[in-house]
């Protein structure tokens, strides 16, 4: 799984958010001052955590390089909890604990939502050989987390932006004057080198598609059996292209009740945006162990 990376960004991201909440100061500071505090966070529900990994950039924020603080993660990013897991333990300043507690939680419970739903639907496909993908149906400000979120449930991510690939849908071919003119025009213009993906929507428009030259088609719900019958003949004309140039399938527009259908078709991945829309936040909390002067 390939890790989530503390950028530059993302730092700032994170101490806008401790600002978020922390407004014009914690109030209830004052009450803790001078108290050292342990804590464990605890799983309340069974799934796949994700998030721990924010925890430490977190703290660095918070305590801007004027408290000792420490944190030992307990379980791997991506690993299976059960209800009373511990899953770190932190030490430090309490009022730094307590200013914590709400956005690394929040953050943590999101994210290992996310990583519980897509883990449950990659194990539909176990053994298949076919990926689970996910799509640019993100939260805005969340979309690495949240991808990240993905890869910790086993999935693969798809496109992180419009830049990381050329997806010509519906209305591009449209107000592009066709299938060889929008692949032309990106293909004539693209500042670096970068896939082109065609939506297709019927077995006619896959098959222009390819050979006008897409690298992958998005086949947009289409039943398992029109896949079944339309996968092979793809396959084929691929194999007859400049170089034998093979070509993505990705089966999308899929009921996730039905991946093993879709996976028995012969595509090469199944995107979906239900670990991102349909799934519910991993309940989570944090409790102290001690306290004192």
């Amino acid at each position: 799984m390939q890790p989530l990376s503390i950028t530059p960004r993302l730092r700032q991201q994170l101490a806008e958010w401790l600002q978020e909440d922390l407004g014009r100061g914690d109030l209830s500071a004052p009450a803790l001052r001078g108290v050292e505090g342990e804590a464990q966070w605890v799983a309340k529900a069974p799934g796949v955590f994700c998030g721990g990994v924010l925890i430490e950039p977190l703290l660095r924020e918070l305590a801007n390089g004027q408290h000792h603080w420490s944190v030992e993660g307990l379980v791997a990013e991506g690993a299976r909890i059960e209800v009373g897991d511990a899953l770190l333990k932190l030490h430090g300043p309490a009022s730094l604990l307590v200013a914590l507690e709400r956005t690394a939680l929040n953050l943590a419970m999101r994210l290992s939502g996310i990583a519980t739903a897509t883990a449950a639907l990659v194990a539909q496909l176990e053994g298949t050989g076919v990926a689970l993908a996910d799509t640019r149906k993100t939260t805005p400000g969340l979309r690495r987390l949240e991808k990240y979120a993905v890869r910790c449930g086993g999935g693969i991510n798809h496109r992180m932006g419009l830049d990381d690939a050329a997806m010509l849908k519906e209305n591009h071919l449209a107000w592009a004057g066709g299938v060889e003119a929008a692949i032309a025009a990106v293909r004539a213009d693209a500042p670096w080198p970068a896939r082109v993906i065609v939506e297709a929507e019927t077995a006619e428009e896959a098959q222009a598609a390819l050979a006008a030259g897409a690298d992958a088609l998005l086949l947009d719900e289409f039943s398992p059996d029109a896949l079944t019958a339309l996968v092979p003949l793809l396959r084929a004309q691929a194999e007859l292209r400049p170089a034998r140039r093979s070509v993505v399938l990705e089966a999308s527009g899929v009921n996730p009740a039905d991946l093993k259908l879709y996976a028995a078709t012969g595509v090469d991945l199944i995107s979906t945006s239900a670990p991102m829309t349909r799934s519910s936040w991993l309940d989570l909390s944090m409790r102290f162990t001690s306290a004192g002067s």
